[in-house]
């Protein structure tokens, strides 16, 4: 079951603080609808840091997610679980986790359950096939019903959001250092990783999880791993007539969910797109017209690192491209100190002037809608 939190968005008058009344669905709908205001208030009227807060996803190992739980009583917008095996108890305490979110917005809580090598909770969950084996073997409709059925189990155990499928065009034989997809891509051939890539991600809705399609606009024949080092994608001359076709069909099929990648694109951004106006606003945003949510890829990458990119830093330069949510990794005694220093700069930045309160308005406000917080009508 998930809460859906009926609260104020927009223009609801008056000057209180908002509260909340709270339903429960087995079976949300993936956009919320425009209803009246149960209250007064609205996002309009939270801190800076309170909007900072909801844009940052915290890392946590799956055996102890109770330990991120200052960070979602403080109003972090996901948590990402971290780990190769869960707890059988691991849906409790994601549900106690929840419980400490103020005014009953829960975080999202994520994981890659890709298939192949890239499985946090296959004990739970069960093991299924690479994405490259699923696109050799399977139907596009067998591939929908497998990631249906892995979606439900997602759910079972307190999981809302997988950060899959992989839509990127690749033939490597990675995943490794060199190439970051490898078996993780459903195929080399653009036109068979889009049809079974967003099979798979219609499965995951049909389930009840939110898919999220990555690594935009096309990670495919990169360089290099940038996890581990800086990497370019091919140059955009080619990468917009076959990295980049998956992900235009998955906008057009209105998937909810994307993530930025860490690479450089010759011809389009010198930057990491992740960190790119060019690429979230320009491209995916202008020119593509997308308005669903936009979360970066870890922001802890060597990639970006290695340019003088702190977390902090690179946080505040993807909000102001254009991204919605931020994801990092560190090790469970800094994810406190990281996360609150992540935070205080995206503040710093506002007050600075560098950062527009009303883009965290616009990211916040995506992100509530994918969590079903009803949005209010005007007036």
């Amino acid at each position: 079951m998930i809460v859906l939190v009926v609260s104020c968005v927009s223009g609801c008058g008056g000057t209180a603080a908002s509260s909340s009344t709270t339903t429960t669905t087995s079976t949300p709908p993936m956009h919320a609808s425009t209803v009246a205001c149960p209250s007064p208030g609205s996002i309009a009227t939270w801190s800076v840091r309170r909007l900072a807060e909801q844009t940052v996803v915290v890392p946590v190992d799956e055996s102890d997610v109770a330990s991120v739980t200052p960070e979602v009583a403080a109003g972090v917008g996901g948590v990402i679980l971290l780990g190769a095996s869960a707890p059988s108890d691991l849906g409790v305490a994601l549900q106690s986790l929840a419980s400490s979110a103020p005014d009953g917005i829960g975080p999202f809580v994520m994981t890659d359950e890709e298939g192949g090598v890239i499985q946090r909770m296959a004990n739970l969950v069960g093991s299924i096939p690479s994405a490259r084996q699923m696109g050799a073997t399977m139907s596009p409709a067998q591939i929908r019903r497998l990631a249906t059925s892995l979606a439900q189990r997602m759910r079972a155990a307190g999981v809302t959001m997988d950060l899959a499928p992989v839509l990127d065009v690749d033939g490597g034989q990675g995943p490794d250092n060199q190439d970051p997809d490898g078996t993780r891509s459903f195929s080399a051939h653009e036109k068979i990783a889009s049809v079974d890539g967003l099979a798979f991600a219609a499965g995951l809705q049909a389930g009840g999880v939110v898919p999220v399609v990555k690594h935009f606009p096309g990670l495919g024949g990169a360089t290099g791993n940038t996890d581990v080092t800086p990497a370019s994608a091919p140059p955009w001359s080619i990468l917009r007539r076959v990295g980049l076709v998956p992900f235009e069909n998955a906008l057009d099929a209105r998937v909810p969910a994307v993530m930025i990648s860490n690479a450089t694109i010759p011809g389009l951004t010198g930057l990491p797109a992740s960190v790119s106006s060019a690429v979230i606003t320009g491209l995916l945003r202008d020119q593509l017209g997308y308005q669903g949510l936009v979360m970066t890829d870890s922001l802890s990458a060597v990639a970006l690192g290695a340019i003088g990119y702190s977390v902090e830093k690179a946080t505040v330069a993807a909000l102001e491209a254009g991204a919605d949510m931020v994801l990092f990794d560190a090790g469970a005694r800094a994810v406190a100190s990281v996360t609150n220093d992540t935070v205080s700069a995206v503040v710093s930045a506002v007050g600075a002037g560098k950062l527009g309160r009303l883009r965290l308005v616009s990211a916040v406000t995506r992100i509530l809608k994918l969590k079903h917080v009803k949005v209010c009508s005007a007036g």
